[in-house]
């Protein structure tokens, strides 16, 4: 049976359990099994590879004791097991007992078991048992499931906030550009989808030796606060063979004191698409300076992503429309950014990007820190031709964005010129505008709505018609009226 059929097997079960409701819970509830069995399939790799290695989950808690077996505890027992053993025991694993275990408690803090029929349950766990995730071929095609199951996060209610098309990060990572051995920073990484397209072009471009894995693995860092998306995203590790992703954390790296992040802990490049739209907590903005203190997400991502940056570190965000425009706090950080660090391309996105969970126009911004701001290169990308607007059926695809890559011009970006969907904007202009990068394309060609006397004529005729129309429904109803 191929993985996919297994998965939408799996999902169809879980639609009969009566404590599963919506994609959210079955896809939590999916990734906690699945969590369990990738990480039993490494441990045993790892215990024939590796002298003294240790799994990080106790014996009688490893899917191979009680999970594997296809005639193994069901019903009210398998319930029990799980909800009175397995998840509180995980819950309160120890970090020294194996190196791994604070990814697997990490995982089940906040984790549920939403299934209430031990039956159904066990038919899961035998459909599950049929995916060896120490084989290449089967894990590279349970990632591409798993892929579009974080894709249907986006209809998932408030879910799809967690998740930024794969398009958009694969272009993003592709024009930064990672490479082994540099510090890669997500802030707020979600499912982990940038992590993973910047993993795939590091191992396409630059990954040959088995040392060149090793640094690259050990140079990445992440935090997201949600336990949902914490747990998700690791399981996107552990499916792209990192081995140990405690660089993970769950935790809200806004709550951190602006000024304690010191000069160890700056990076070489960040990645990241910050919540917007939302507000923190009470209390949160009092860790930035005064002239940057929001309650707004993504400003405040903003302000510590500059301070992070190394001299010379390179940075790819996703921020709202609303930034290019807003004042007050919103100026202020624009006047640091274009400061402190090179602010060379915008990408404008059109706001259909996101839905259907947001509408909101995004853009993307491009910059490093060390020099300040001469010019900024726009972008304005285009829904393609033939379509009003991407879709959950037609969504943005990477191929979309292969003009804008072709105008790029490289890493020092030289032969850059201006075109119908590019345009340069000089820092002077911005700082004349009050810091306002919202510029419209100076550069798209007028729509030809033809000549307005003709469309008046136009109109006219159709408006006497549709009074003609409206005339004889008024005749024929009254002739009925009086039969």
């Amino acid at each position: 049976m191929s993985v996919s059929t297994v998965v939408t097997s799996i999902q169809n079960i879980m639609r009969q359990d009566a404590g599963v409701d919506g994609d959210a819970q079955r896809i939590g509830q999916l990734c906690w099994m699945f969590f369990l069995k990738i990480i039993d399939d490494q441990d045993q790799e790892l215990e024939l590879l590796r002298s003294g290695y240790r799994s990080p989950v106790p014996p009688e808690l490893q899917w191979r004791r009680w999970a594997a077996d296809p005639e193994g505890i069901t019903g009210e027992e398998l319930l029990e097991f799980v909800n009175g053993k397995l998840f509180p025991q995980l819950k309160e694993l120890s970090p020294e007992s194996a190196p791994r275990s604070l990814v697997v408690r990490g995982v089940f803090e906040d984790a549920y078991n939403y299934m209430k029929s031990g039956q159904l349950m066990r038919q899961v766990l035998n459909m599950i048992n049929g995916v060896d995730f120490n084989n290449l071929a089967a894990r590279r095609h349970f990632g591409d499931i798993y892929e579009q199951l974080l894709n249907d996060l986006q209809s998932a209610g408030n879910a799809g906030e967690y998740y930024t098309p794969r398009a958009v990060t694969s272009f993003m990572a592709q024009r930064i550009d990672p490479r082994p051995g540099e510090s890669l920073f997500d802030p707020a990484c979600g499912t982990g989808g940038f992590l993973t397209c910047a993993i795939r072009h590091m191992r396409d471009r630059y990954v040959k030796r088995p040392e060149d894995e090793v640094r690259m693995q050990a140079s990445l860092r992440a935090v997201d606060k949600k336990p949902f998306p914490h747990m998700l995203a690791v399981t996107n590790m552990l499916l792209h063979r990192i081995e140990d992703p405690s660089f993970l954390r769950h935790d809200n790296t806004l709550a951190r004191p602006y000024i304690s992040w010191g000069s160890e802990q700056r990076v070489d490049i960040v990645l990241t698409n910050p919540p917007f739209g939302g507000k923190e907590e009470d209390g949160i903005e009092s860790n930035f300076p005064k002239h940057f203190r929001t309650r707004e997400t993504a400003d405040l991502f903003l302000a510590l992503v500059i301070r992070l940056l190394k001299p010379g570190g390179r940075a790819a965000l996703v921020l709202p429309d609303g930034f290019l425009f807003g004042e007050g706090v919103k100026t202020r950080l624009k006047a640091d950014l274009m400061k402190e660090c090179n602010l060379h391309t915008i990408v404008r996105l059109p706001n259909s990007v996101f839905r259907p969970y947001s509408s909101v126009a995004t853009n993307l911004l491009f910059f490093e820190k060390g020099e300040p701001t001469r010019d900024i290169w726009f972008w304005e990308h285009r829904v393609p031709e033939g379509q009003k607007a991407y879709s959950m059926t037609k969504p943005i695809r990477l191929e979309h964005l292969d003009d804008c890559a072709a105008w790029w011009g490289g890493v020092e970006r030289a032969a850059r010129t201006e075109t119908e969907r590019a345009w340069k904007v000089g820092a002077e202009e911005v700082r004349a505008r009050a810091y306002n990068l919202d510029f419209e394309n100076p550069n798209a060609k007028a729509e030809d709505y033809g000549d307005p006397e003709t469309l008046l004529e136009q109109l006219t005729s159709v408006e006497a018609e549709l009074v003609s129309v409206r005339d004889q429904l008024k005749r024929a109803l009254a002739g009925t009226l009086l039969q």
